[in-house]
């Protein structure tokens, strides 16, 4: 059984670990799902070697821009 068929791949990006326990194929399918979703710092490497990688966090879409948060925004009328 070839490596690349083995369940022991990862996914890195920028964020951190994106997901491990992968055949390569699965690793290259996230690669390609992720740089769809401008994700940069993509690379596949093994389990072994991002083992000392955090999992990735990723900030929501609607926290980064603002449009969930409860902080209170000044320069607006009650009313």
């Amino acid at each position: 059984m070839s490596e690349l068929n083995q369940p022991r791949w990862a996914v890195l990006s920028e964020y951190g670990r994106e997901a491990a326990g992968l055949t390569y194929e699965e690793a290259a399918a996230l690669v390609r799902r992720l740089r769809g979703e401008d994700t940069s710092g993509l690379c596949i490497i093994t389990d072994e070697a991002a083992s000392s990688v955090a999992p990735a966090k990723r900030l929501s879409r609607k926290t980064a821009s603002g449009g969930n948060s409860k902080k209170t925004r000044r320069g607006r009328k009650k009313g």
